[in-house]
């Protein structure tokens, strides 16, 4: 390899041209430090905010006394929806039911066109919006909003982080925050959770390794459908008060249709943080809207990005939106939809005890999740044979050890979850596997 360079900036710009031209390939060790300073005749400490540049750029990682190597770019995981085309009864997409969603076209109210410079926010829409949020944020708060939750979580973790800062997440993790996080250069650092959600002493264990923002989903969590209790909130208020510059991002996600109550992680201390609630799930996915509830700074931060003339959120969606949220018709359709989801997933249940496959006791959202001892692949193959198509929860692991099938149950009726509970009943027994289903 042929690096040159004087200044730091230089010798980024040549070892970042290879690589991207190919000369460089992803496993291969750069020079040490020591090595390439005395090759080009610089100081060391040039050479070293080179590297760092790389590895915060995601072009290379310094992996201590390994040195540092090319990474390959990230690449697209796995994302949620439906599967064009397949034959099979499909419990993986993780989709509402269309039959909930309103037609929000229908709804849409006359008004004037609005025109470059209109205020970013409908002021129907953020009174409708504090509506929702005034009971769950600390007094003062400023609401903005994002095009969907996914979107939120980008953009308010861009405000205060760079790439390579550590962000603590759910092991397992929702697959778009995942993505988001890889495609945003963020180390994702994994918090073993249980049926009610992160447990406190795993995150207090990751803040103090360096974390400096936390993802967390208060209820319905995807893929395991976990709800914090009201202690395990303030368990977690607590660690959260220890550290108070980390950046807290609360994804309720699920928030208009959960069956479960909403504790607050965020504490008076917090300095940085932002509560999303997302529309998506209740009034349709393609509406691509969340309203969020965050400190000033936060907003201010989020008005840079999301600025009359750049990147608002239109107009036209915040009509719907607003539409739907201020009729008491369409509200008692959401309410009517949260319970028939609840539903749908204590029905699957119900079948899957009668074959002996017992499951998380209190599970929220639009999926049931089923733990694994072991690679869930097997059972995911099988299982197609016989008509099903689902998740493997390998999918959705921070890191390695995350073992379930995620079953999406929003459209699954009682006659269908009684024959996929025999198959999947059948196929475990093929594998030897009924009696080791794993934990949470």
């Amino acid at each position: 390899m042929k690096i040159t360079g004087q200044t730091a900036s230089a010798v980024f710009d040549s070892i970042r041209a290879q690589i991207l031209s190919g000369a460089l390939a992803p496993g291969q060790l750069l020079p040490p430090v020591r090595e390439l300073a005395q090759r080009l005749d610089i100081n060391r400490n040039t050479v070293a905010v080179a590297y760092k540049r790389l590895d915060a750029a995601g072009l290379a990682q310094t992996q201590g006394r390994r040195g540092t190597v090319v990474i390959a770019p990230p690449t697209p995981g796995a994302q949620e929806g439906s599967a064009a085309g397949s034959a099979l009864h499909d419990l993986s997409s993780g989709n509402p039911d269309p039959q909930w969603l309103p037609d929000l076209r229908a709804l849409l109210p006359a008004r004037a066109p609005r025109l470059y410079g209109a205020p970013t926010i409908d002021p129907l829409l953020e009174r409708l919006a504090r509506v929702q949020l005034d009971p769950d944020c600390p007094p003062g708060y400023a609401v903005e909003l994002s095009h969907g939750a996914v979107d939120a979580i980008e953009r308010v973790l861009g405000g205060w982080l760079l790439p390579g800062d550590r962000v603590a997440v759910e092991n397992p993790c929702f697959l778009g925050s995942l993505n988001t996080l890889r495609a945003a250069g963020h180390a994702t650092a994994a918090v073993a959770i249980d049926a009610q959600g992160m447990l406190p002493a795993s995150l207090a264990q990751v803040l103090e390794g360096g974390a400096r923002a936390v993802l967390l989903t208060p209820r319905a969590h995807n893929p395991t459908g976990a709800s914090l209790g009201s202690r395990r909130a303030r368990e977690l208020r607590q660690v959260l008060a220890r550290h108070p510059e980390v950046l807290v991002v609360v994804d309720d996600h699920f928030a208009l249709l959960s069956q479960q109550p909403y504790h607050a992680v965020i504490g008076a201390g917090t300095r940085r943080w932002a509560l999303v609630r997302s529309l998506s799930k209740a009034l349709g996915p393609d509406l691509r809207l969340a309203v969020l509830g965050c400190d000033a700074d936060t907003a201010a931060r989020l008005r840079l990005r999301m600025a009359p003339g750049t990147g608002w959120v239109s107009h036209l969606l915040q009509d719907a939106a607003a539409a739907a949220l201020g009729s008491a018709r369409v509200m008692a359709r959401v309410a009517k939809a949260g319970r028939d989801y609840a539903q749908r997933c204590r029905t699957l249940q119900q079948a899957l005890a009668e074959q002996g496959i017992a499951t998380p006791a209190v599970m929220d959202g639009l999926n049931l999740w089923l733990p694994l001892s072991a690679d869930s692949q097997p059972l995911v193959l099988a299982l197609a044979q016989r008509g099903w198509q689902l998740r493997g929860g390998e999918v959705f692991a921070v890191q390695p050890g995350v073992h379930g099938l995620r079953i999406t149950t929003a459209m699954l009726g009682a006659a269908d979850a009684r024959r996929f509970a025999v198959d999947l009943r059948h196929a475990l027994e093929r594998q030897g596997a009924l009696g080791v289903l794993g934990r949470t």
